[in-house]
């Protein structure tokens, strides 16, 4: 339940192509989220990638401290937010969470924000399913 495998990384190059090319995105700052409905069965509802740029933040560390956070409260709170959501939809999505923020922000600020961004998507798979339903 507070796992985080490798099976839930998204590491496909296709499907990530697919996924900027033809998925919805939202913001909701300090990050940007794309998504796209997977049709193809996967063991797990949803896929994730994390990323940051290397155009703002120069340094790897600082790279890596935003990834690490981002990470953490996304495994801490997927389950109750995301997944039965789409596990009683019976869907499966592919996810992308960049961050653009202009600052490092602390673990706290990272870990609310990501639950304003897991609810955001919620709500959104909510509506796109209800109008697929139609």
């Amino acid at each position: 339940m507070y796992t985080f495998k490798k099976e839930e990384r998204l590491c496909n190059k296709r499907l990530i192509d697919k996924l900027f090319h033809n998925g919805s995105s939202f913001l909701c700052y300090p990050f940007k989220a794309s998504w796209l409905y997977h049709t193809e069965p996967q063991s797990y509802p949803a896929q994730i990638l994390f990323s940051v740029s290397k155009r703002r933040y120069k340094h790897a560390v600082d790279r890596n401290l935003i990834k690490r956070c981002m990470r953490e409260s996304y495994r801490l709170h997927k389950q109750q937010n995301l997944y039965n959501l789409l596990q009683a939809a019976d869907k499966t999505i592919v996810l992308s969470v960049g961050y653009i923020g202009k600052e490092i922000v602390p673990y706290s600020v990272i870990e609310k924000k990501m639950l304003k961004l897991l609810s955001q998507l919620g709500e959104q798979l909510v509506t796109t399913n209800n109008i697929q339903a139609k």
